[in-house]
């Protein structure tokens, strides 16, 4: 294993969270030098200093394998959660060790689950600074590495084979060393024209700002202890609902959309399964809404289910009601488009609308071949045909959620976490939705949780943002060095 490298490239994902505890810094001294200058000084002192000592006592090299690459992924994301913690731990109040770091990793990971009861009181420098790392993990860690390795580095193409998913590279053509630059040009994109949008819609520069970055990032940080809801307008909620679903779409297909300024790339049938799946769940829910008398007309019912639905399926738990209010059906209705998530090559979590429908094709073959043993089939989607050796990886990943899953749900229920928490907790901190069921809801927090099981859920949160496999290579890893 070449230290070195991993040391260097690990440094590069430290500057950038140092960066913008920089910027953090700045909206403090801006706010008359709020209460968590100090924090924030410590800390960016801290992450600087780590992120840049590979480059002064490190020689630079340029040989790195694939176990490297893995280390490299794996070791960015968590130290960029160990340093993104200590603005919150020194800052203190509600920010004890574990609650710092369930609140960096919930930011890096794009979940926005939280355990503050008063966002409010946070300084605005903070607020900041929590939004920041929505946006930091959004892109990922590692494609803000990847953007400044040279094009033409062999390293840059390995780390981005592996750390974007196979099924974020479907789908459009693209040159392998453009990915990185792609998927970055449309995530600023999306950021600016959302951050322009709720500036004009009446926002603040600072509730802005933190919006766009939770937005595009599929996050759910809000600067507001009631979300979306505390700003009272319309036009802010359509704008968030249109920013939710674009940044859930492949960012590759909006990209080829803007550069032959055509309609024709999105014509793309995991697209079309996915919004399908949205306008499915937002009808049943609303139908629960409204005759349980939760919703006074069908239009506030429409609109709360397309709002709720579209937070839920982007993973990015943002909110205008609380759902604690709200029957369990509809509540777990929600969860299972959070299961689905979005498309492959976007901020959405979730096992990704790609998966799940290559799962329903799979399962609608195998009927079909049960029915007739002699029938050739094979699954496509669209004009593809996938290959069974690529459609393995896929399925097992379906297995591998599903075991995390029940083995979540059990832990937590050893934790003394309740029946219903324990389910929604699971399922919405390993997709990355971030708000569950009942006091977990869109209004609610992590806070009343035992310790062990916000560390749990920190643990679902990465292994839902890496998407499993990356982080149990480095297991195996590292189980075949001690035995070794």
């Amino acid at each position: 294993m070449n230290v070195k490298a991993i040391s260097r490239y690990v440094g590069i994902a430290l500057l950038v969270s140092a960066l913008f505890m920089f910027l953090s810094i700045l909206v403090s001294v801006a706010n008359g030098n709020d209460s968590a200058l100090a924090a924030l000084l410590i800390s960016f002192t801290l992450t600087f200093t780590a992120g840049i000592f590979p480059f002064i006592f490190v020689r630079k090299t340029s040989a790195i394998t694939l176990r490297d690459g893995y280390m490299v992924i794996v070791l960015s994301w968590i130290l960029s959660f160990i340093f993104g913690m200590l603005p919150y731990a020194l800052w203190g109040g509600p920010f004890t060790v574990t609650n710092a770091w369930f609140e960096s990793v919930s930011g890096f990971t794009t979940t926005g689950a939280t355990i503050l009861d008063n966002i409010e009181a946070l300084p605005n420098s903070l607020l900041f600074w929590r939004s920041a790392t929505h946006f930091i993990g959004g892109l990922g860690v590692v494609v803000f590495l990847l953007l400044v390795i040279p094009s033409s580095s062999p390293i840059r193409l390995r780390l981005t084979n592996m750390e974007l998913s196979s099924l974020s590279k479907d789908s459009y053509n693209v040159r392998a060393n453009k990915v990185v630059i792609v998927f970055a040009y449309v995530y600023l994109g999306i950021c600016a024209v959302a951050f322009l949008s709720y500036m004009a819609a009446g926002m603040s520069p600072l509730d802005a700002i933190n919006h766009a970055f939770s937005v595009c990032a599929t996050g759910g940080f809000s600067t507001k202890n009631l979300s979306i809801a505390a700003f009272d307008s319309r036009i802010i909620e359509g704008l968030t609902m249109l920013f939710m679903y674009v940044a859930t779409l492949h960012f590759g297909l909006i990209y080829i959309a803007f550069a032959t300024r055509s309609l024709k790339p999105l014509n793309n049938p995991i697209l079309k399964f996915y919004t399908g799946c949205l306008i499915l769940f937002t009808v049943l829910l609303a139908l629960i809404l409204k005759p349980g008398g939760f919703a006074p007309t069908w239009g506030k019912a429409f609109w709360d289910s397309a709002f709720q639905v579209l937070c839920i399926g982007s993973s990015t738990g943002f909110a205008i009601v609380d759902n604690a209010e709200w029957p369990l059906a509809a509540g777990v209705l929600t969860l299972f488009m959070g299961i689905i998530g979005g498309m492959a090559g976007s901020t959405a979590a979730g096992l990704k609308s790609d998966r799940v429908l290559m799962l329903v094709k799979s399962i609608l073959r195998q009927v079909r071949l049960s029915l007739h043993p002699s029938e050739v089939s094979s699954i496509k989607i669209g004009r593809s045909f996938i290959r069974d050796e690529d459609l393995m990886p896929q399925l097992l990943y379906v297995s591998l959620f599903t075991l995390l899953l029940a083995l979540s749900v059990f832990l937590s229920l050893l934790f003394g976490v309740n029946t219903h928490s324990a389910f929604s907790a699971s399922v919405s901190t390993l997709t990355n939705v971030g708000p569950a069921l009942e006091e977990l809801g869109t209004m609610g927090s992590y806070n009343s949780l035992p310790e062990a099981a916000k560390v749990l859920y920190t643990m679902n949160m990465f292994f839902g943002r890496i998407e499993i496999y990356p982080l149990l290579a480095v297991i195996s890893m590292l189980f075949s060095r001690k035995k070794k």
